[in-house]
């Protein structure tokens, strides 16, 4: 399915695309595993720059950050086609898609000149500190404290979960700078060096994929940071935090659509495969049932999310976009697990093809991975909570 749209925003898609095939990463490049969110090999930053240099790396915005002044729905083909060609922006994504824009939106301007463009060139990477041990999904609940003093803040905490931290150069930090109000109006932002003294991250492997390292405790003891580096107002960090994860959140319901797409299109390529009776699986009935219903979900999930677009467009409010990223991230997590329950024993083999997802390898590993999505942007369960509080008018339980 692919909407068509005016003269002008099909003839942005073919020149994104002509572009695309002439300048994109090899594949054998794409295909070299990562090591984290944050590690930024030679190729990955030059190929980041030259999107930067071509206009193609942020394309709403102006050409001096990196963009082309796109409009609203020629935004909306970029990451339509920057998806369907499995092509990354960045490989530090939330340095580019929550920390660049929040510097935008909250910078003074020497912050933008010391972090923004070097940011969007790949010159930097950065790392991102909300999540504490304490303080998870409630972020106002965080208890790492910055006092001011003289011309420095001094930070002691935790954080934890902060991807790509140990090979970050920067974090912006979200921490309580004044422990004598409401919770969630004594918080602020500090950009910090990740090698100043009593910066302490500690990576710790994944069970799913233990070659891949990103996600940290990062520890700060005594920890100076220039009052300069103070992103926002003191005390405001609040309204940040709403900004930073509405930049996550913007860019997610495409990237699930897609893979869920992608997802029920693996389940297709089981039909030959041996079901549990020895049989092939496209002649189990309850296999095709399934792979049927997910198709049926996997289009809503676009569809939901076209519909919400239009919305946005004509100014009116899209609670769409509410229910998309819950939507999505559990749909792919039926869609990895009815491969894994189908395959049986055979879905442990990680030699054997595996979903055509993110080339994650094996259909139990694709599955354990699909449990993150249900994270990032706002958990599961806060997602029903924003539901039933925003969307339909629920008291609060």
């Amino acid at each position: 399915m692919r909407l068509q749209y005016g003269p002008a925003e099909e003839k942005f898609r073919a020149d994104l695309v002509a572009w695309l095939d002439a300048n994109a990463p090899a594949r054998e490049l794409l295909a070299i595993p990562r090591v984290s969110s944050a590690d930024l090999p030679d190729w990955a930053r030059a190929w980041q720059r030259k999107l930067f240099d071509h206009g193609w790396l942020v394309p709403g915005w102006p050409p001096e950050l990196g963009g082309r002044n796109a409009s609203a729905v020629e935004q909306m083909i970029y990451f339509e086609e920057m998806k369907k060609a499995e092509l990354p922006r960045s490989y530090n994504p939330q340095g580019l898609g929550i920390i660049a824009p929040s510097l935008l939106d909250y910078g003074t301007e020497e912050q933008q000149q010391q972090f923004l463009l070097p940011t969007l060139k790949a010159e930097i990477a950065w790392s991102l500190g909300m999540s504490e041990p304490g303080a998870g999904s409630d972020l106002a609940g965080l208890q790492t404290r910055a006092v001011l003093d003289g011309d420095h803040f001094v930070v002691n905490g935790q954080k934890v979960w902060t991807s790509g931290a140990h090979h970050s150069d920067w974090n912006m930090c979200f921490v309580r700078t004044d422990p004598d109000v409401p919770k969630h109006k004594g918080i602020s932002v500090l950009i910090i060096d990740m090698k100043s003294p009593g910066v302490e991250p500690r990576p710790f492997p994944e069970l799913s994929d233990p070659d891949y390292t990103d996600f940290n405790e990062v520890f700060l003891t005594d920890v100076l940071v220039p009052k300069e580096n103070l992103l926002g107002e003191l005390n405001q960090g609040w309204a940040l935090a709403g900004g930073s994860l509405a930049h996550e959140r913007a860019m997610l319901w495409i990237e699930h659509a897609y893979d869920s797409q992608r997802g029920v299109d693996s389940l297709l390529t089981l039909a030959d495969a041996p079901g549990p009776s020895g049989a092939p699986l496209r002649d189990d009935p309850k296999f095709r049932a399934d792979v049927a219903s997910l198709y049926v979900d996997a289009a809503a999930l676009k569809l939901m999310g076209y519909r919400g677009f239009s919305k946005f467009l004509k100014g009116r409010s899209a609670p769409e976009h509410s229910l998309l990223k819950l939507f999505g991230a559990e749909t792919m997590q039926k869609i990895m697990l009815l491969g894994t329950e189908s395959l049986g024993v055979a879905a442990l083999d990680n030699d054997a093809e595996g979903p055509n997802v993110h080339r994650t390898g094996s259909w139990i590993t694709s599955w354990l991975r699909s449990f993150a999505g249900t994270i990032p942007g706002g958990t599961s369960e806060i997602q029903r909570n924003i539901i039933a509080e925003r969307v339909l008018g629920l008291p609060r339980g």
